[in-house]
């Protein structure tokens, strides 16, 4: 027992009412709420709730047909030059040339392909038949006057694929004077590059006559093909030369077209040259394999300031 608590029973308490004895009715609820509805029996009582206002519907629009786009125009296309293929005398084109220039370059490609076939065929014909009709019967001339045509054939397409690269240059920036040739820097460069063009018909001009004295060894004199083989092959770096030595005066205008040109003759001497060093090693021979070898260090390195006079003629840094 706490302390303060009250002893003796609790006090009675009456009786608890029985269910029902106290009558029941409807809730009244709170003053100023609505009146609730029991639930026993009865549906419970809700207020009336405002609905949302409807907003009007919009009138459906009429659907469209289907209108196709009009047809967009065409862009015209520059004709791509054939794929480059094992015989064939045509070379991928810059995609960077114009439409004009595209036209011109097809057309000279075709020209110089006439021109090469007809002189491949022409001089082994024309100097190998001559060979045979002096040496053997006279049925050899025949050969040769069929060569004649073709070199004839030759002349005729040259000439013309000549003229359409006047055209052609023309319309390309570096076949006219350098904007920059009044600079100093520009005038030195295309001094140093037609001396390096100058090399290169001194190479072309070596190379030839190193095939015409090595043809004695090789027994080319005797026999008439052989013989038209050994021309031919001569005159392949014979014509290189006279190319290059045709850039010297565009190269004193300060023209960097000279300067391109003497890079392309350039890696032709420097395929044949590479040939003859990987022969001089393979047969242990010491002098072509130093012949070779330093005429394909001279040719790139020749190949290498072109390059770079090309640029300084343009203005261009290097």
């Amino acid at each position: 027992m706490y302390p303060g608590q009250q002893q003796g029973p609790y006090p009675p308490q009456g009786p608890y009412p029985q269910q029902g004895a106290y009558p029941q009715g409807p809730y009244q609820g709170r003053p100023g709420q609505p009146p609730q509805a029991p639930y026993q029996g009865q549906q419970p009582y809700y207020p009336p709730q405002q609905g949302y206002p409807q907003q009007p519907q919009q009138p459906q629009q009429p659907q469209q047909p289907y209108q196709p786009y009009p047809p967009q125009p065409q862009q015209p296309q520059h004709p791509q030059a054939p794929q480059q293929g094992l015989g064939d005398g045509q070379m991928r084109l810059d995609p960077n040339l114009s439409a004009g220039q595209r036209e011109l370059v097809l057309k000279i490609q075709q020209h110089t392909k006439a021109f090469a076939f007809a002189f491949v065929l022409g001089i082994p014909l024309t100097f190998g038949g001559a060979h045979y009709g002096i040496t053997e019967k006279p049925i050899g001339f025949a050969a040769t006057a069929a060569g004649l045509v073709g070199l004839v054939v030759g002349v005729l397409a040259l000439m013309k694929s000549r003229g359409l690269k006047e055209q052609l240059r023309r319309l390309t920036p570096d076949a006219w004077r350098s904007p920059a040739a009044h600079l100093p820097s520009a005038r030195k460069a295309a001094t140093q590059a037609a001396y390096l063009n100058g090399v290169l018909v001194l190479l072309s001009l070596s190379a030839a006559g190193y095939l015409l004295v090595k043809g004695a060894d090789w027994g080319a004199y005797g026999n008439s093909f052989g013989f038209g083989g050994l021309l031919l092959g001569a005159f392949i770096p014979l014509g290189m030369g006279l190319a290059a030595a045709t850039t010297i005066p565009q190269l004193l205008q300060v023209i960097p077209a000279g300067a391109r040109v003497g890079q392309s003759l350039y890696s032709i001497i420097t395929a044949l040259s590479a040939m003859v060093l990987i022969n001089g090693v393979k047969s242990f021979e010491p002098v072509p394999a130093i012949a070779g070898g330093a005429v394909t260090a001279i040719c790139l390195g020749a190949m290498s300031l072109l390059g770079k006079a090309t640029k300084r003629m343009r203005g261009e840094t290097t």
